[in-house]
């Protein structure tokens, strides 16, 4: 993950406290990002893992096949506002360490079997002290799938009934605690919304100009194509290791992959497409300026989104097919077609 950019390195490279007459200066788009793409999704997000917990505990109180029907869309759905979310992996997500909490992998599956083969009473403390791939995302889906996503509700134990109740809580309240980070603050820190919101005025040490907040929401783009092309791609195709996909049990990582190019287009236009809000973003300010660079990031947005649904489903088993590489190389490429853009051209024109 990409960390948070330093004070005076955004200084640097916006040339001093305030971007040039050239740079970027708006500030609707900045305030449209906060409230209407971060804030948007992580509400988002914080209202469907509450549905998760609710399937979770509706499979607990009874263990059908149409509970684990329930409780695995409910992952899925979960995972959606989350993914789309990486596209700005900086602020409390990065600083009070959401992202490892609810997001580690691979799974460690020998601790897992550990926690499964114990008396321990799995306390909110308990779980919450686990270590990070013994909890989040990962370790609840491979108790809701199984290995191979063929899990039925007969295979389900008690045991393991207990530790997705307790890991559901704990990811309730983790999403919980993100979401309010950005609205009210947490543990004594104010509103990030409000940090963003107020970039380039006086006393905001963390974005001293409009330029640095656009600076920071290019860089998360950034960074999540890198991660998704050159790791979350490249990592398992390269060494054919299913072991290493993310999203392996539910057979959902190809639809991680494009909600994480999703998210790139959300800070790019200022949208959530998993909140359904519609802001003004980078790409209208990009737009009076340069109509066909705008246009041209579109279509390579549009083309990765496309290149990653043509490569074949699910990915842990088309990572160990040579007649997959053409398409999962091409994917990879239209991503980093995306990421060089943000990082060359947008780049120039948003901090000239």
């Amino acid at each position: 993950m990409r960390p948070v950019l330093l004070a005076s390195v955004l200084l640097a490279a916006c040339g001093g406290g305030s971007s040039s007459s050239d740079g970027f200066d708006d500030r609707e788009v900045v305030v449209a990002f906060a409230d209407d793409v971060a804030v948007a999704t992580y509400v988002e997000l914080a209202e469907r893992a509450a549905e998760l917990d609710a399937a979770v505990a509706a499979l607990a109180a009874d263990p059908s096949d149409a509970n684990l029907d329930a409780a695995q869309a409910a992952w899925v759905a979960t995972r959606e506002p989350w993914e789309q979310s990486e596209g700005f992996l900086f602020g409390p997500v990065d600083s009070f360490g959401f992202d490892p909490a609810l997001d580690s992998w691979p799974v460690n599956q020998n601790d897992l079997e550990a926690v499964l083969a114990s008396d321990d009473e799995l306390t909110e403390e308990y779980v919450r002290n686990l270590g990070e791939t013994q909890k989040g995302f990962h370790t609840i889906e491979y108790l809701l799938f199984g290995e191979d996503s063929a899990k039925v509700a007969a295979d389900l134990t008690a045991r393991e009934l207990e530790y997705l109740a307790a890991l559901s809580d704990e990811s309730t309240r983790i999403t919980s605690q993100l979401a309010l980070a950005w609205t009210d603050g947490i543990e004594g820190a104010g509103p990030f919304r409000d940090v963003i919101a107020t970039a380039g005025e006086d006393g905001n040490t963390a974005y001293p100009s409009l330029a640095a907040a656009a600076q920071q929401m290019i860089d998360g783009m950034v960074g999540i194509c890198d991660e998704v092309a050159n790791g979350k791609i490249a990592d398992p195709h390269d060494q054919r290791d299913p072991d290493l996909v993310e999203s392996q049990f539910s057979f959902n990582s190809e639809l991680d992959f494009t909600d994480n190019l999703i998210g790139v287009r959300n800070v790019w236009q200022g949208d959530s497409d998993a909140a359904g809000t519609d802001g003004p973003g980078l790409r209208e300010w990009v737009a009076e300026r340069d109509a066909a660079l705008a246009g041209r990031l579109d279509a390579e947005i549009e083309a990765a989104i496309a290149a990653l649904a043509a490569m074949p489903d699910p990915f842990r088993d088309a990572i160990q097919d040579p007649s997959a590489d053409a398409t999962i190389r091409a994917a990879q490429d239209a991503i980093r077609t995306v990421q060089a853009t943000l990082e060359g051209d947008v780049t120039a024109v948003v901090l000239p």
